[in-house]
C-alpha cells in the first residue's frame, strides 16, 4: 500500500514537471514549481529523484516523449499514417485548447533552452525526436515509401507539426494545425 503512494507521488511529480515544462521552458522547472503544483512533500523529491531537478525534468520530458512515441506506434500498427498524423494534430490541437494555449510541446521546450539548464538535455531530446520520426518513418516504409523518402516526409511531418504547435501558441488559434494537416495528408498517400 505503501509503495503504490510512493508511485503515485512519483507520478504526480512527473506529470506537474511535464505541464510546467510545456508552460514554462527548462528554465521554468524548478523544484519549488513541480512541489507546488504536485502538492508532493519536499523530501519526496530526493527520495523518487536522488539526482534532483536534472532528473527530474529528464524524467518527465522522456514521458512526454513516450506519450507520443506510444501514440504513433499504435497508428502505425493500424496501418494508416494519415491516421497517425490525424490523432497527432487532435491531440495536440486539445492540449492547446485545454490549457488556454499555454502549454506546448516539452520536447520542443527542452530542445529550446534545455542544453543550458539542463545537462543531457540535448541527448534525451535528439533521442525523443529521432524516435518520433523513426516511428513514422517505419510506417511510410511499411505503407510502400522508399526508406529515404519515408526518412525525409517523417521529417516533414515532424517539424511542420511542431511548428503549427509554436504557430498556434503565438496566434492562439488552431488554424496552423488544421493548414499542416491538410497540406501534409495528400503527401502520406500510398505510392503507386
Amino acid at each position: 500500500m505503501v509503495e503504490q503512494g510512493r508511485r503515485g507521488t512519483k507520478q504526480r511529480m512527473l506529470d506537474s514537471a511535464v505541464l510546467l515544462l510545456r508552460e514554462r521552458g527548462a528554465a521554468g522547472v524548478t523544484v519549488d514549481a513541480v512541489l507546488a503544483h504536485s502538492g508532493a512533500p519536499r523530501g519526496s523529491v530526493y527520495h523518487h529523484f536522488p539526482g534532483g531537478r536534472n532528473e527530474m525534468v529528464l524524467g518527465a520530458v522522456r514521458l512526454a516523449g513516450d506519450y507520443i512515441s506510444a501514440m504513433v506506434a499504435e497508428a502505425a500498427a493500424e496501418g494508416d499514417v494519415r491516421l497517425m498524423v490525424e490523432r497527432l494534430v487532435a491531440f495536440w490541437k486539445r492540449s492547446l485548447t485545454k490549457t488556454d494555449y499555454r502549454a506546448g510541446c516539452p520536447a520542443a521546450a527542452m530542445a529550446m533552452d534545455g542544453r543550458d539548464v539542463v545537462p543531457d538535455a540535448a541527448d534525451v531530446v535528439r533521442d525523443i525526436f529521432a524516435q518520433w520520426q523513426d516511428g513514422i518513418a517505419n510506417a511510410l516504409s511499411a505503407n510502400g515509401f522508399e526508406a529515404s523518402r519515408a526518412q525525409r516526409l517523417a521529417t516533414l511531418v515532424v517539424s511542420a507539426v511542431e511548428g503549427a504547435i509554436i504557430l498556434c501558441r503565438a496566434h492562439r488559434d488552431l488554424g496552423p494545425l488544421d493548414d499542416v494537416l491538410a497540406e501534409i495528408t495528400p503527401l502520406l498517400e500510398r505510392p503507386n
